[in-house]
């Protein structure tokens, strides 16, 4: 299982499912990543907090630690 934190700048990959809980995965959905949208990762800070990536369009900054929560192929 790869995760999206692990995705490298300029890849584009495919929600498979969200790990986590609660308000914690309400809150990502609610950005717009769900299971099978195609995410396109933009940069990624010199330390890796945040990823930039474009979903649905827009433009999204994401924790390393929400990013660790989405499971992508």
């Amino acid at each position: 299982m790869k995760t999206l934190k692990e995705a490298h700048v300029g890849e584009t990959v495919k929600v498979q499912k969200l790990t986590g809980e609660g308000p914690v995965k309400r809150r990502i959905m609610d950005m717009g990543i769900t299971k099978g949208v195609e995410i396109y990762v933009r940069k990624v800070a010199p330390l890796g907090d945040p990823v930039e990536v474009t979903v649905r369009g827009y433009e999204l900054s994401l924790r390393k630690a929400d990013a660790e929560m989405i499971v992508v192929e």
